[in-house]
Order: structure tokens, then C-alpha cells, then sequence
């Protein structure tokens, strides 16, 4: 199944085709799915009504006087919300209203919260009153992903470290919505050389730029298979024979973190010699010709 999400409209409309184009590079690469698309956009009522459900109350915070009265930010540089219009009085309500539209925020109960990282282990990490909606009325990054996870049967979360902190909230607010908790598989980051962020805006090459300078899919496949540590292959079909090479590269490192005790969510890499999908790689282009090297480095970027 292939989801957009675009509540954002500032970053759509900034982005322009891009949701369309990135639906050419899955077909160009040999990615198809099954069913329509489906929009985050058109999808308000029903996250409205999923907010209806939760225990919630407004906030009419900015985020600068919620940096002025958090704590420390954490290890990802995160800060939880203070709990300041937790229990504002009606009155205070009215006249907070008069200069400011308020954003929705769930009452949580709750400071941590555990969740399961195929190469972490069990984790816990700090939750708090998460938004569940903007001040402008757009439902929450947060709250969209976990209702459509729950109700597209989604029970495996596969994507980059940089989200691993995000986990434990997301999988709270599904618990108090009654959706199942899922499992997470958190990847290494990909990056251009010396760490370099891939972004259009910093002149990342796009899919379609790759193959006008002559390099293949074929050979786009082999790269990015070999970065997970799986056999490099030129046809996506070949790896659905399975195998022990296969089977190895994707079976999750050890970790201290696997026993039956959580410990301390850490967003940062796995240093493991043998590259795998849990591995940070860094992405090399010059002129028709494109490789990668593991990335070895500390804490999260």
C-alpha cells in the first residue's frame, strides 16, 4: 500500500509534484502496490474523530514559551511540553482565545512509555502532552500516522533512526485509541559525503537525474540492496527466492538491549562490522558513476 502524507499544505505547495514523482521513481525502480493511494489529505474527518475519542484539552503555547518554561531538552534535543494550559480555568481559556488560536493537545498521564525496536530491543522514552492538532486545525503528524497505521493493519514501522524518538508517543497514542501497539524496525540514516543531508534543496540528485547522467536501475538496485548488507541484485525478484544471504542480512544484530528488560532509549547507531539495514551509509556521485561507504559516528543526527 503506498500513503502521501500531505496535512502540511506550506511544505506541498513548496514541494510542487513531488508526491507524483515519487510514485514514478517506485514504478522506475520496480515498486508497485496494490489499491489506490491513499491521501492524508482527505482524511481530515476521520482524524477528527479519532481526536474526539482521546482526553484533550487547548494549549495556546508558542513555541517559544514552551523552550522558556521546559526542562533540558534530551539527548535528541527534544523538550517536553511543560503542561502550562493543562489546567487552565474556563476564564483563562476565554481570554488566552482573544490573541491566539489554541492547538489541541492530548492530557496523556504518562512520562514514558516502552516500545520494541527489532534492533534495539525494548526501549522507554519520555511522552508528554503530545499536539494532536495545530493551531491552524491540521491533525498532528503524530496523531494522522498512528490512525492510519491502525486502520490499514500496518504492524511493522520500518524507517530511519532519526524517528526512533518519536516511537514511544506514537505507539502511546494508539494504545489510548485502542489500536495495536506496533513492532519498529528503525534504518540507518543515508547521506551524502561527510554526512551531508539529502535534500533537493541542498542539490541531492533525484532518481530521474541519476539515470539521465547514464546511470542504470540496474545498477541503482545493486547499490542500494548491497547498503542493506543483501546480496546485490540488479531484479527486485531475485530476493524473494530467500536464502541464507538474505536471511542473514535481514535478521536484526544482537544487541544489549534484546533482553526482557527495557533500558534507555538511544536514537543514535548501531556499531556493528557487518552492514545491514540498521547500518548509516553514506551516498557517493561522480559523473556517470555512483557508490557507498558505511558510516561509522556517534549520537544522532
Amino acid at each position: 500500500m503506498v500513503r502521501v502524507e500531505d496535512l502540511d499544505q506550506a511544505r506541498v505547495r513548496a514541494a510542487g509534484d513531488i508526491a507524483e514523482r515519487q510514485l514514478r521513481d517506485l514504478e522506475a525502480l520496480g515498486i508497485d502496490w496494490d489499491g489506490p493511494v491513499l491521501r492524508q489529505s482527505d482524511r481530515l474527518q476521520v482524524y477528527r474523530e479519532m481526536i474526539n475519542r482521546l482526553d484533550t484539552y487547548p494549549c495556546f503555547c508558542t513555541r517559544r514559551e514552551i523552550a522558556a518554561a521546559s526542562t533540558a531538552p534530551n539527548s535528541a534535543g527534544w523538550r517536553p511540553y511543560p503542561g502550562t494550559c493543562r489546567n487552565l480555568s474556563a476564564s483563562q481559556r476565554r481570554i488566552r482565545g482573544q490573541t491566539r488560536p489554541p492547538a489541541t493537545r492530548l492530557r496523556s498521564g504518562a512520562q514514558q512509555w516502552t516500545v520494541t525496536d527489532l534492533a534495539r530491543g525494548r526501549s522507554s522514552g519520555m511522552v508528554d502532552d503530545t499536539v494532536l492538532r495545530r493551531n491552524d486545525g491540521t491533525p498532528a503528524y503524530n496523531l494522522a500516522v498512528v490512525v492510519d497505521d491502525g486502520l490499514q493493519g500496518v504492524d511493522q514501522v520500518v524507517r530511519a533512526r532519526d524517528l526512533w524518538t518519536s516511537a514511544p508517543r506514537q505507539a502511546m497514542i494508539a494504545s489510548l485509541l485502542g489500536l495495536p501497539e506496533p513492532v519498529y524496525a528503525h534504518t540507518g540514516l543515508v547521506s551524502g559525503p561527510g554526512g551531508r543531508r539529502l535534500s533537493k534543496s541542498g542539490g541531492a540528485l533525484g532518481l530521474s537525474e541519476l539515470i539521465g547522467r547514464g546511470i542504470g536501475i540496474k545498477e541503482i538496485r545493486r547499490l542500494l540492496t548491497s547498503s542493506l548488507g543483501l546480496p546485490p541484485v540488479g531484479e527486485l525478484p531475485e530476493l524473494l527466492a530467500g536464502g541464507d544471504g538474505i536471511d542473514a542480512a535481514l535478521a536484526p544484530p544482537p544487541t544489549a538491549g534484546t533482553g526482557s528488560a527495557p533500558h534507555h532509549l538511544d536514537a543514535g547507531p548501531i556499531g556493528e562490522d557487518r552492514p545491514g539495514w540498521w547500518s548509516d551509509v553514506e551516498i557517493l556521485v561522480e559523473g556517470s558513476s555512483i557508490s557507498w561507504t558505511p558510516r561509522r559516528r556517534t549520537g544522532c543526527r
